[in-house]
């Protein structure tokens, strides 16, 4: 493996170890399984000190990047998602409006992900959807469980994209997603007429991916999201002791 210095350096040594680190990768220079240079080569030719790449190779090992091996050396890894959304969620943690924010990328993620669902989903693809979707019926009246069935049919749409972007994305912000997902569905189970939305609507999202009419799959789920914020709004005012919205 060669190793090409910049010709002009910029930012600190963290930055340039984690740059390097990306390119290679990017170009394929560096796959995953693959050693480093020995500190003393990769420190002289990165133009940093020790104890800097040290550190720097430090924390790419605590995101899964790479594994610091006692005998053998640093290791190049696949980050795991678990590794990934433990970031992401610290990261995020910090925004006042984390949720709102979140919920506007799940449905980016899920309108992209139930076109790609019915171009590319296949017959298990359709059976975890309809365990999932008879799941939702089962556990209708039960707020928790309830809306971890209907989260999993959702996480079920985008598994069936066949889209490792996605699917890791998607994955790596589950844990908020679901916190979001389930303190919605306690402010809105009490609304009259979300259990009828809640079961019909699902039903003809999954009709649509099976019969693979993208528009139609779009549509219903952009609308979904919609109904579904409408009935937080109806479920807040419920609360607050006002008269409940007409439907």
């Amino acid at each position: 493996m060669t190793i090409r210095r910049e010709k002009q350096e910029t930012g600190n040594g963290y930055d340039r170890v984690v740059g390097f680190l990306r390119e290679q990768l990017l170009s394929g220079e560096l796959k995953v399984g693959d050693c480093l240079l020995p500190e003393r080569e990769l420190s002289a030719q990165l133009g940093v000190s020790r104890p800097v790449l040290r550190e720097a190779l430090r924390a790419l090992a605590m995101i899964g990047a790479v594994e610091i091996k006692h005998g053998v050396g640093t290791v190049v890894k696949r980050p795991g998602v678990s590794m990934l959304g433990e970031f992401f969620s610290f990261i995020l943690a910090h925004q006042s409006d984390v949720i709102d924010d979140v919920m506007q990328a799940r449905i980016a993620i899920e309108r992209q992900a139930v076109r790609l669902a019915c171009r590319r989903a296949t017959q298990s693809d359709y059976d975890r959807l309809a365990e999932c979707l008879q799941e939702i019926i089962r556990t209708i009246h039960t707020p928790e469980v309830g809306g971890e069935a209907d989260f999993r049919f959702h996480e079920a749409i985008v598994n069936a994209s066949g889209s490792a972007t996605l699917i890791s994305i998607y994955q790596s912000i589950s844990a908020l997603m679901m916190r979001s997902h389930l303190d919605r569905r306690e402010q809105i189970i009490q609304v009259e007429g979300i259990e009828e939305f809640l079961i019909d609507h699902h039903r003809a999202i999954f009709a649509a991916i099976v019969e693979r009419d993208e528009a139609r799959a779009d549509e219903l789920l952009g609308r979904h999201f919609e109904i579904g914020a409408d009935f937080r709004r109806r479920a807040t005012i419920r609360m607050a002791g006002g008269a409940p919205l007409a439907e």
